[in-house]
């Protein structure tokens, strides 16, 4: 389970690694470039391997995940404890990965928030000493960020790892043991098994209290005691709704009338005896346990102590590489001293050549501003005079065009006073036939009238008679009718007479 832990980890921080060293890539810059160059292809390749590392963590916890059926056997074999345990350290181990991912992400999320403000600092902006200082912040910032998260993580490492050396121990000694039962079985292939239950070879490393219990099954035929499995379970089920008093046998005799009461009672004194033997197995599993934790308490604390001797090595190691990183640095100060010092006077000597230049190219300018002062009068002496004969051609030009625009003028008055006799000759003639139009349209209604008049009063007279008169087609009608239809007509079909018509 420690492995698995650890592996995930590897996996699940694999991004944090990633994102620190590009940030710290960003951030650290140098001016040697070739050991920049060389230190950063050295971390891009430890990156390459730790990121194939955990890639195949990766595959390795998934395939274990999917093969895991370690619950499901103990279950079948009746270990009920081994589960429990086993889901509540994968719930511990769950609850773990999940808080650590939490603070991983806070972390990385603040470390990008501080690369993106840095950035944001850089763009479009003026060197000034209070920009320095805040990128020197900024920087400051980000990479004690880094830095905390870096030991954060190497921390978490160091104790994976020791859990993991931990349980690679326990492991090994569990193969031992099982190497060691295998052998017993091969050197006893005889031993005596009951018809229904496999049988297992006794440990003499497990405490007196397995080993009598394993004997018991062993002698009593399997943890049924020699019964059929059904008729076991029905035992169990009416002694425990009884609680084992006496009068649960008439019951159970009910439900197996193939067995006698000599034989019940025997089985319930083996199952007696079978629940005395796994109180006391129960017990001394728990004090195995304890002996067990307080061993490993024991190992982790010699394995601490030879770490820590060892971390004590390195820091002498440290100390020494720190002197002899101390006094290279010393000596390269002092070359870069020298180097500084022949850059001050090759630039003195740089700046006395410049300004020696410089007083020639602006003596040099003087002369050249004096010339083009000159050119300057000369070329605004001849824009002047050109300036003053346009404004005469111009002036003259005007003069011109008033004289036409005055003679255009009083021809276009001669003109408009023409068209307007013209136009009111024209609108009389129009008028006067417009005139003349209304009288004969009035003359013509008139006529008109007089017709319509002499018609709307001719008398006409009114004959009622002609209503009851028959038409000439019913009259038509009534010549093709023989001496049959002189009969008395019982019933006339006509059609009805109109509203306007009534009464006339």
């Amino acid at each position: 389970m420690a492995t698995l832990a650890t592996s995930r980890c590897a996996d699940k921080h694999c991004p944090g690694e990633r994102d620190s060293s590009s940030v710290q890539q960003q951030l650290c810059t140098s001016p040697l470039v070739s050991s920049d160059s060389v230190d950063q292809r050295l971390a891009r390749q430890k990156a390459a391997q730790f990121l194939r590392e955990a890639e195949k963590n990766r595959r390795q916890i998934e395939k274990l995940e999917k093969e895991r059926t370690l619950t499901a056997q103990c279950r079948k074999n009746g270990w009920t404890d081994v589960p429990g345990e086993l889901e509540e350290y994968e719930k511990v181990l769950e609850e773990e990965r999940h808080a650590e991912k939490t603070n991983l992400q806070k972390q990385l999320v603040k470390i990008h928030n501080g690369v993106r403000k840095f950035q944001r600092q850089l763009i479009d902006v003026k060197p000034t000493p209070e920009l320095i200082e805040r990128l020197k912040e900024i920087m400051s910032e980000v990479e004690i960020s880094i830095n905390t998260l870096k030991e954060e993580q190497r921390s978490c490492f160091e104790e994976l790892l020791k859990e993991e050396r931990t349980c690679r121990q326990e492991i090994a000694a569990y193969e031992k043991k099982i190497e060691n039962l295998s052998l017993a079985v091969k050197s006893h292939p005889k031993l005596p098994t009951a018809p229904t239950v496999k049988t297992k070879p006794l440990d003499r490393d497990l405490p007196a209290e397995v080993r009598a219990l394993e004997a018991f099954l062993l002698k009593t035929g399997g943890p049924s005691g020699g019964w059929d499995q059904y008729d076991h379970q029905a035992f169990l089920k009416v002694w425990t709704k009884h609680s084992g008093q006496p009068a649960y046998r008439k019951e159970v005799k009910l439900y197996l009338p193939s067995k006698t009461l000599e034989e019940i009672e025997q089985h319930e004194d083996w199952h007696q005896e079978l629940i005395y033997l796994q109180d006391r197995k129960r017990e001394a599993i728990q004090r195995w346990k304890a002996s067990k934790h307080q061993e490993r308490q024991t190992r982790i604390q010699s394995q601490e102590e030879v770490e820590e001797a060892g971390i004590r090595e390195k820091e002498a190691k440290s100390q020494v590489h720190q002197h002899r990183t101390e006094d290279e640095r010393r000596e390269a100060a002092q070359r870069l001293e020298e180097w500084k010092e022949e850059k001050r006077r090759k630039e003195k000597q740089e700046e006395e050549q410049r300004l020696a230049e410089e007083v020639q190219k602006r003596r040099r300018a003087k002369e050249e501003r004096r010339r083009q002062l000159e050119v300057k009068l000369t070329v605004e002496e001849q824009l002047r005079l050109k300036r003053e004969e346009e404004e005469e051609q111009g002036r003259r030009r005007r003069e011109e065009e008033q004289r036409e625009m005055d003679e255009r003028r009083r021809e276009a008055v001669k003109g408009i006073k023409r068209f307007t006799e013209r136009d009111l000759q024209k609108v009389e003639a129009k008028l006067q036939e417009k005139q003349l139009r209304e009288k004969e349209e009035e003359e013509r209604q008139r006529r008109i009238t007089a017709k319509l008049k002499e018609k709307v009063d001719s008398h006409i007279s009114r004959d009622p008679s002609r209503l009851t008169r028959p038409t000439k087609g019913w009259e038509e009608r009534m010549k093709h009718i023989g001496p049959s239809g002189g009969g008395p007509v019982l019933q006339m079909f006509h059609r009805a007479v109109p509203t306007w018509r009534q009464g006339l």
